[in-house]
């Protein structure tokens, strides 16, 4: 075989290999209800409850925040992060979490925020916090 062909070969090898990784990697976009029908990962978009209790305590553990999520399908659930509170949080306007179902909590590994912005009121503010530990 020539050089070309080779190399040629190669290189059609290493682009699927990329495309089936990417592919692989990547989650999904869902509800409450899919969560609990699936054990992989899912982004779950929707807003904070703000009638019930946000939990977190810094003095007893500061790797635990829990709060309550109503989804874009109206079903709520409660989340559990591992990680230290986001400053601001109430004050958001969506929640995109990255997670999956452990019993009957949604566990986050990621949480995205859109916030209003401080400066400008027809601009959103994002930002993204990610927990301590990956072990969901």
């Amino acid at each position: 075989m020539k050089k070309s062909s080779i190399l040629g070969l190669i290189v059609i090898a290493v682009a699927i290999a990329v495309i089936i990784s990417l592919y692989s990697s990547t989650s999904t976009y869902g509800s409450f209800s899919d969560a609990k029908k699936t054990e992989s990962e899912l982004h779950i978009v929707g807003h904070l409850d703000k009638q019930k209790e946000l939990h977190y305590d810094a003095a007893k553990d500061a790797n635990y925040f829990s709060f309550y999520v109503k989804d874009n399908k109206g079903e709520e659930c409660k989340v559990v992060f591992t990680g230290t509170k986001p400053q601001d949080f109430e004050r958001s306007e969506q929640i995109v979490l990255t997670g999956q179902m452990v019993g009957t909590d949604f566990h986050a590994s990621e949480i995205l925020m859109k916030c209003p912005s401080k400066y400008t009121p027809d601009k959103i503010e994002t930002t993204e916090i990610k927990a301590k530990s990956a072990n969901i």
